[in-house]
C-alpha cells in the first residue's frame, strides 16, 4: 500500500483559547494511498506545522510503503533534523505518524488498540481538567471521575493561602476517594514548589504537575527527591529519546507525553516500553482523545485519561466521557472521521 498524497490543514476552532493553542494549534493530516484508503491524524504547529507537512514530510513519504511506519518515522525525523529535533517539526511528524497508524488499522480492519495487543472495549477511568473554582458545590454532579486543578492563574507564589484553600475545597467537593491533581503550568520555582507542596500534601494529591519550566531538568530531579507529592510533567517534551533522558535522571514520577506533539504513536509506544523498565508511570496529556486513548487501552497498567480539548469539535466520532469513564469505539483505525469541507 503506497502513499500517493499527504495533505494538512489547520482547522478553524472558534472556541479555542486565543493564545498559542489557537495560533500554533492542532493540525489535521491526511495520508492517501493507492488502495483508496486514507488515514487521518492530528498534530500541532498551526500554519507552520501545515507547511512542514505539505513540503518536507510529503516529499519524504510519496511512493513509500504506508505500513512501514517505523522506517517512515525515522525518515521524517532525518529530513527535518536540520531544523527540527523538538518543537514544531516533531508536532508535524506526530500528525503524519498518527495518520499512518490509522491507515494500518483500516487496512487490517482493527482498532489501533488491537494492533497494540489490547482491547477496544474496556472502560477507562478519566479525570477532568478544571480552570474555574467558583462552583465547587456542583462538582460531585458534574465530575464523576477525578479532577485536576489548573492553578496557573491563582498567583500561588505570592498568595499561597488562596491556593491552599482552593485545594482544600476541591478535595471536600469531590470526596476522599477521587483522584485530585494540581497543575501549575510551569509558573513556580523549586523553593515555592516545596513550600506549597508541604501545605497541600495533606489533601492526598495524586500528583503535582509542571511546577517548573519544562527545561529546568535539574530542578525537577531535585523535586522528585524532596517533594512530598509525586511530580508529573513532560507534555512539552519531544521524542522517546528525550523522555529516556527524563527517566534516567528521574526528573518526573509521572510522564505525560502528548501523542499529537511528542512524535506520534510510534514514540508513545516506546515511551511506555521504557517507563516499564524504569518503573515509572505514564499518563498521556489529553489522554481521553482517541489518539492516545488507544495506547492507554492497550499498554497502560494504571489507565487514566485526561479530558480532551473541548474546542476540537471538528473531530467526529470522539467517544464521550460518561459516568467518569470513556470507552473506545470498535471501528478500524482510530475510529474518527472528518468533514470534507475542512479541506
Amino acid at each position: 500500500m503506497r502513499v500517493v498524497d499527504v495533505r494538512a490543514v489547520h482547522p478553524d476552532a472558534p472556541q479555542a483559547p486565543q493564545d498559542w493553542r489557537s495560533w500554533l494549534g492542532q493540525i489535521l493530516v491526511a495520508v492517501h494511498t493507492d488502495q483508496g484508503l486514507t488515514g487521518y491524524g492530528v498534530g500541532g504547529g498551526g500554519a507552520a506545522g501545515v507547511h512542514v507537512v505539505r513540503t518536507v514530510l510529503r516529499e519524504a513519504l510519496l511512493g513509500e510503503d504506508a505500513l512501514d511506519i517505523e522506517r517512515l518515522w525515522a525518515r521524517m525525523y532525518d529530513e527535518t533534523l536540520p531544523f527540527g529535533q523538538k518543537g514544531l517539526a516533531i508536532m508535524a511528524i506526530s500528525g503524519v505518524d498518527l495518520a499512518l497508524w490509522d491507515l494500518c488499522g483500516k487496512q487490517q480492519g482493527k482498532p489501533v488498540a488491537e494492533l497494540l495487543g489490547g482491547s477496544a472495549d474496556q472502560p477507562i477511568p478519566t479525570y477532568t481538567t478544571v480552570h474555574r473554582f467558583d462552583d465547587m458545590d456542583t462538582w460531585q454532579e458534574r465530575y464523576s471521575g477525578g479532577v485536576k486543578l489548573h492553578v496557573e492563574g491563582l498567583d500561588a507564589v505570592s498568595r499561597p493561602d488562596h491556593l491552599v484553600d482552593v485545594v482544600r475545597r476541591a478535595r471536600s467537593a469531590i470526596g476522599p476517594d477521587m483522584p485530585l491533581m494540581v497543575d501549575a503550568f510551569m509558573s513556580w520555582d523549586t523553593v515555592s514548589t516545596l513550600s506549597i507542596a508541604q501545605r497541600i500534601c495533606q489533601y492526598d494529591l495524586t500528583w503535582l504537575e509542571e511546577p517548573l519550566p519544562s527545561d529546568d531538568l535539574q530542578g525537577y530531579a531535585m523535586l522528585t527527591r524532596q517533594c512530598p507529592i509525586p511530580i508529573a510533567g513532560g507534555e512539552h517534551e519531544f521524542t522517546a529519546a528525550a523522555f529516556e533522558y527524563l527517566m534516567q535522571h528521574r526528573a518526573h514520577d509521572v510522564l505525560q507525553p502528548d501523542v499529537c506533539w511528542c512524535g506520534g504513536l510510534t514514540q508513545l509506544v516506546k515511551i511506555y516500553e521504557m517507563a516499564q523498565r524504569y518503573g515509572l508511570r505514564v499518563c498521556p496529556h489529553r489522554g481521553a482523545e482517541v489518539w492516545a486513548l488507544h495506547a492507554i487501552a492497550a499498554l497502560d497498567p494504571q489507565p487514566m485519561a485526561e479530558s480532551g480539548r473541548p474546542w476540537m469539535t471538528w473531530v467526529q466520532g470522539q467517544p464521550s466521557i460518561e459516568d467518569g469513564v470513556v470507552r473506545l469505539r470498535s471501528a478500524p483505525g482510530f475510529g474518527v472521521a472528518f468533514d470534507d469541507t475542512l479541506w
